[in-house]
């Protein structure tokens, strides 16, 4: 149906088209803006296809350098068993330059997690709860949205990058690359007869045996004992980890479910959101309030104050918020009472409706 045809078929033929929304469509007004629904969605979706996309340039990045790994250790394998030629310090240069790429991937991985994760705070905060209706997104989502967006931080430590690519893809590499050390070792140019020809022929130059060997096992077993004691560092959700984790447990008799216990957030940056107290002394107590009130949908106390200067009373407006907020408090403030003073600090933590909730302190 084109444009005419939905003008003739609303309006009837020989009215006036419209292309204005109806006056009761719901609209999201923010700062001033008022955004239809329609529209507030199809941002959402090229947002999140932009996002997407970013994720899938890093992803693929991730590959390369996988790949380039994958590659040097069957061209050094190749080389080392190639005959008398081939020497197995090749191996160990491998391990090195292995290390290299794991620790470059490690860097590519923050900077995939970082927009991997807003990717998935799209599809689990906003589409997952468009599909089950009523619509009702995490309270929060927004707010660490747009937080991730003004002040992009990595949702993954370095630690935790690093023993995902290491368990993942780097921990087998390593495997094959000490078993064919040892296996070159021992096989060539002929199969050692005793374990003292084995230490002999790992000499390297004037670096004894015994030396090169204990190197190599230290460095492989502090390759496993990372990767193992970096299994449950789960601050990113990953690719495929779930955004939510609920606790069901089974009663010791009866074997009936017990009743679910609260959903918790599994998936957050590590980061909390950054809250903040702010502090308006104005005149104009009642208009500041009501637009605090109902543009903000924050909520505001009053506190009676007196200026020790001028001798006169004024009230003060007490008020939580987030970082993201404080630009829009700014603006409120300075459009109604351009001669109030604006006080903001940093809240340890606040706890309530809008924030984190105060049963779960």
């Amino acid at each position: 149906m084109t444009e005419e045809q939905y003008a003739t078929n609303v309006e009837g033929p020989g009215e006036p088209r419209s292309t204005k929304p109806p006056v009761d469509e719901p609209v999201w007004s923010f700062r001033g803006y008022r955004l239809g629904p329609g529209e507030f969605t199809t941002a959402m979706v090229h947002f999140f296809r932009a996002e997407v996309n970013r994720a899938n340039v890093w992803r693929q990045r991730l590959d390369s350098t996988t790949n380039w790994a994958v590659v040097l250790t069957a061209a050094m394998i190749t080389y080392t068993f190639s005959g008398p030629t081939g020497h197995h310090t090749a191996i160990i240069l491998s391990m090195l330059l292995t290390t290299a790429f794991l620790v470059m991937e490690t860097r590519r991985y923050r900077y995939y997690e970082l927009w991997s994760a807003r990717v998935r705070l799209i599809e689990t905060d906003f589409f997952a709860a468009m599909l089950v209706p009523p619509f009702h997104p995490s309270p929060d989502w927004a707010e660490s949205l747009a937080e991730n967006l003004l002040q992009p931080h990595f949702p993954i430590s370095s630690w935790e990058a690093f023993g995902r690519r290491l368990r993942r893809n780097y921990l087998w590499i390593y495997i094959f690359l000490g078993l064919a050390w040892f296996m070159k070792l021992n096989l060539h140019p002929y199969v050692a007869t005793s374990f003292e020809m084995v230490v002999e022929r790992a000499g390297i130059g004037r670096i004894p045996g015994w030396l090169v060997i204990s190197l190599v096992v230290i460095f492989l077993g502090a390759m496993i004992v990372i990767a193992l004691v970096t299994v449950r560092l789960q601050e990113a959700s990953g690719e495929v980890l779930p955004r939510f984790f609920v606790e069901q447990e089974l009663e010791a008799k009866s074997e009936t479910r017990r009743p679910l216990e609260p959903v918790r957030a599994w998936f957050r940056p590590h980061s909390r959101r950054r809250e903040l107290m702010a502090l308006v002394i104005t005149d104009r107590t009642q208009m500041v309030s009501d637009h605090i009130l109902k543009d903000m949908q924050r909520g505001v106390t009053a506190i009676r104050g007196q200026g020790m200067y001028t001798g006169k009373e004024h009230s003060i407006l007490l008020c939580a918020l987030t970082i993201t907020e404080v630009s829009q408090l700014k603006v409120l403030v300075n459009t109604i009472d351009p001669q109030a003073f604006v006080i903001v600090m940093p809240a340890q933590e606040v706890l309530g409706k809008g924030f984190s909730p105060l049963e779960a302190a």
